[in-house]
């Protein structure tokens, strides 16, 4: 290898096949409607601003691979958040105010999803309450005020800022606005997931008739995984082999598929992938993803700022791409994968192999990208 070279082993640290995969359509999209995506797609493709996202061929990476095609979903492009997630909250707030101007909606996030929510309730002039945890940095909190948000930290992680963000919105009468699903709270996950399935039907009209053959989704609570998920079974006439990647220290989903039921993890340390450090699978997202996801990979932190560097100096493709630190497990997972033959046969990856990658973001956190991709 040359772009990969100089010794230097992509990690992963555990990769999981599901001994219960079964991929049922009918199920899916009793999950995530056909109507569901479809009216988000009406609705944001008529949004001010709405253009699909590039998609992008990592031409430099699949020779290198010896893979036929590596395409990358480009979501620094979103708008002016820099984020897929740009797709769900704003969706969702719009859907559930329903013009509404008295409203106030509320939300616990990592960043990204937060940074939605404020942008929709500002496009419709409505007031917005955003829980960040005490590891959420400065920037990030920043970027969510300058959107008009009232931003409360809160000490803790994620799952402590959520709580807060439900006791105080009982308390006031705030509309919750969460991408996270628990019992009897399922109606805006899911308004938030279809708007993600946006992205799905962007890559179905760009690609013509390629035909895909694997597809590496980033998870956190598992909205987008789930979301691109059901996009698959809405849009497509074939099951491209889906490989769900986390952090290591958060690997909620690969857990979970592994007993084959919801287990929370209790996370010891805070992943460089802010916004997929997250303890526990979301419900509407796991009742899609348990039977659906093929395989799951868990990674260290270890090759993040390295990843960022490659996609930004152009060295696996012939642009520059910008991609924050959530964008780069996709690559690592399918170089990672490439590196260990028994991984590469299990996956079939091959000269054949069309696979697709989601850059979910760009430098959301300009601060923290600057940092990441000048680490020597």
């Amino acid at each position: 290898m040359t772009i990969l070279s100089n010794g230097h082993l992509w990690k992963h640290s555990e990769f999981l096949e599901n001994k219960n995969f079964s991929f049922d359509k009918s199920q899916i999209l009793n999950l995530l409607s056909k109507k569901d995506i479809d009216d988000a797609y009406k609705s944001i493709s008529s949004w001010k601003g709405y253009s699909p996202t590039p998609l992008i061929e990592l031409n430099k990476l699949s020779d290198e691979l010896k893979l036929s095609k590596i395409f990358y979903k480009d979501e620094s492009k979103r708008f002016d958040l820099k984020s897929f997630k740009a797709l769900g909250g704003a969706y969702a707030v719009e859907m559930v105010s329903k013009g509404n101007k008295d409203i106030v909606v509320a939300t616990a996030t990592a960043g990204n999803h937060g940074r939605s929510v404020a942008w929709g309730a500002r496009r419709l002039g409505i007031k917005c309450k955003i829980f960040i945890s005490e590891f959420v940095s400065d920037a990030r909190g920043q970027a969510m005020a300058n959107l008009g948000a009232d931003v409360i930290k809160v000490k803790g992680n994620y799952e402590k800022s959520l709580i807060e963000c439900i006791k105080q919105s009982t308390e006031n009468n705030w509309q919750i606005v969460q991408d996270v699903a628990w019992k009897d709270y399922m109606l805006v996950p899911k308004l938030t997931m279809a708007g993600y399935t946006v992205m799905m039907k962007e890559i179905l009209d760009q690609i013509e008739n390629i035909k895909i053959t694997h597809i590496i989704l980033q998870a956190g609570v598992g909205g987008m995984a789930g979301a691109m998920v059901a996009g698959i079974a809405r849009y497509l006439d074939y099951i491209p082999t889906t490989i769900v990647v986390e952090p290591d220290s958060a690997a909620c989903v690969l857990e979970s598929v592994r007993s084959g039921k919801i287990e929370k993890i209790d996370i010891k340390r805070e992943s460089l992938m802010g916004g997929m450090s997250c303890g526990e699978v979301s419900l509407v997202p796991w009742e899609i993803l348990k039977n659906s996801v093929k395989y799951c990979i868990s990674l260290p932190d270890d090759d993040i700022a390295k990843t960022m560097r490659l996609l930004g100096n152009a060295s696996f493709s012939d642009e520059k791409i910008i991609a924050g630190e959530n964008s780069a497990p996709g690559v690592i997972s399918l170089v990672s994968s490439c590196e260990d033959e028994k991984i590469k046969k299990e996956l079939k990856l091959n000269k054949d192999s069309n696979v697709l990658l989601i850059g979910c973001e760009g430098d959301t956190d300009q601060e923290m990208y600057q940092k990441l991709v000048n680490q020597k």
